[in-house]
């Protein structure tokens, strides 16, 4: 089987050293290195001779462990996906934005805490989030806005990511355990398509403490995954997931690639790909774009 090995790393040195350490250490996996293949600075392609997707895997995070290097590898046909499925707080964006709402509530600390655990998949996400949007009531609503002009910013290469898979035909769709007022303006400065999110209750002129039910989370989400594979008439096997936390673990595990960015162990541990150093233009990297395919600004 023909099987793609994608190296990305924000040090082109640290790709190309990489390179010439694996195909001794596949060797050992079953599998036989071919030609590489540049992608961009930092990126390589290696085609791959293997029949065990997960050996060859280990073989090469073993081989590479402590260099500053990410990899995915999977089937090498197919790899372009028709739809995406992003996480918005931590991973299509630097923050959290419950937490900074928090922050202007004077209770970052504990809001904080308990996102925390939550991510971890220490707490279920409906309670936790019900438990910290109480702590926000009486918050005025301006608290919204100012959150979003002072302390959210797309992560780097999350626009290059949604304009080039946008152009290439994908759908691309922003699903978060957040907000709609942060989601729909996230989502319209990175170009997806459209978004989901939960909604907070409001009254007076200020937030009163509850969310909307029902809560969008873990599950909801997968669902999310679902029904926009069936409307774009797409395999679940052409679809790309990514996220950070526990309330993303199902759409990850369901997609035929789930990604974990700069993730809670637990998501880490599952996700068929890491992307812990580079941006998140290594998505586009591991579906075999080059560089000089990037839609930028």
């Amino acid at each position: 089987m023909q099987l793609a090995l994608t190296l990305v790393s924000p040090d082109p040195d640290a790709g190309a050293a990489a390179v010439s350490i694996l195909p001794a250490a596949l060797a050992g996996a079953g599998a036989r290195v071919k030609e590489p293949r540049a992608l961009g600075p930092g990126a390589i392609d290696l085609l791959i001779e293997g029949e065990d997707i997960a050996a060859v895997r280990a073989a090469a995070e073993a081989a590479l462990i402590g260099r500053p290097v990410d990899i995915c590898v999977q089937p090498w046909e197919g790899r372009r996906k028709r739809l995406l499925i992003a996480d918005m707080d931590s991973t299509i964006i630097g923050c959290e934005c419950l937490d900074e709402l928090a922050d202007f509530a004077g209770v970052k600390a504990q809001v904080s805490a308990i996102t925390e655990r939550a991510m971890r998949g220490e707490l279920a996400f409906e309670g936790a989030l019900r438990e910290r949007v109480a702590m926000l009531k009486g918050l005025p609503l301006s608290a919204l806005q100012q959150t979003y002009d002072e302390r959210v910013r797309l992560n780097p290469g999350a626009r290059t990511l949604v304009r080039t898979m946008g152009a290439g035909g994908a759908r691309c769709v922003l699903v978060s355990g957040g907000f709609t007022f942060f989601t729909g303006r996230v989502a319209k400065a990175a170009g997806f398509h459209a978004d989901r999110a939960n909604t907070l209750g409001e009254g007076a002129g200020a937030l009163d403490g509850t969310v909307g039910e029902p809560i969008l989370g873990r599950e909801a989400k997968l669902s999310a995954l679902q029904y926009e594979a069936a409307g774009v008439d797409a395999p679940l096997s052409a679809t790309l997931a990514i996220g950070d936390g526990a309330n993303d673990l199902a759409m990850i595990e369901a997609a035929g690639l789930g990604v974990a960015y700069r993730a809670k162990p637990i998501v880490a541990a599952q996700a068929d790909a890491k992307v812990d150093h580079a941006d998140l233009t290594a998505l586009l990297y591991f579906q075999g774009y080059r560089a000089a395919e990037f839609v930028t600004d």
